[in-house]
């Protein structure tokens, strides 16, 4: 039950640029991101990964335990792993190095990739399935404007394919989203608070757009114009998306704390 002595008393402010973050505090943030994908029923019951860059030398990961629901992970649940989804800590449970292989890609050549998620929507996977990609039909997805990539299909992403990473990569380039066509949707993030934004809100975007084609009604889109300056006016930054990050590890904190364990 919301309290609001355990309210903050003030707007809380993100951390300075040299921040570090520690591997316990990326713990926390990827355990609540996997629990906030599960409650706005964005999982694909144990399948699909969010994962995390853990500073330091060599290319270290921390990702889910191949088995667990999304609504099951806590902080110590996740696995350190190299960049071949290969444990690098001791761990009773599996870890599916081959649903591993889009984030390692990423992680290894996107510099703004510290996070990277990955998803099996219905609306996702739907709009991944149109030739048109996401539409510009409002204002949640025109904040998408210029920033979504499409990755054409090439079968389950595996180690016999190794040369489809580079394309991955390649066609991801600088932007935050990327659409696996016939399959899902990506986002990347320098950080678990940006890399969530983004997801939820392409999420959203996907959702609003099966709605309004089911209608069946003409569908009104925007002059580019408009178009343009209606993304120019989301400004990005170093800190993206770390406000309603906080009010929503606020109500992990009060509905499911046990997250942090």
């Amino acid at each position: 039950m919301l309290n609001s002595a355990n309210l903050p008393a003030s707007l809380p402010q993100p951390p300075g640029p040299d921040h570090v973050p520690t591997e316990r505090e990326l713990r926390e943030d990827l355990a609540a991101a996997y629990r906030l994908i599960a409650l706005f029923g964005m999982t694909d019951t144990v399948f699909t990964h969010l994962s995390v860059r853990v500073p330091g030398e060599g290319h270290q990961f921390l990702v889910n335990p191949y088995g667990l629901l999304f609504e099951e992970i806590t902080a110590s649940s996740l696995v350190l792993v190299d960049a071949d989804g290969e444990p690098k800590q001791e761990t009773s449970w599996p870890v599916n190095p081959a649903g591993f292989v889009i984030h390692s890609a990423v992680h290894r050549e996107a510099p703004n990739a510290a996070c990277v998620m990955h998803t099996h929507t219905q609306a996702g996977m739907t709009v991944c399935a149109q030739a048109g990609g996401l539409l510009m039909l409002n204002q949640m997805s025109m904040e998408f404007h210029g920033r979504v990539a499409i990755h054409e299909y090439e079968g389950i992403a595996a180690d016999d394919n190794l040369s489809e990473r580079e394309r991955i990569v390649r066609d991801l380039g600088d932007n935050a989203c990327l659409l696996l066509r016939n399959h899902g949707l990506l986002t990347v993030g320098r950080t678990v608070a940006e890399a969530f934004y983004t997801m939820y809100y392409l999420e959203q975007a996907c959702r609003l757009q099966v709605a309004a084609q089911s209608t069946g009604a003409p569908l009104s889109i925007p002059p580019t114009q408009v178009v343009e300056r209606t993304a120019a006016q989301f400004t990005p930054g170093p800190n993206k998306g770390w406000l309603p990050w906080q009010a929503l590890r606020r109500k992990l904190d009060r509905e499911q704390p046990d997250y942090r364990h």
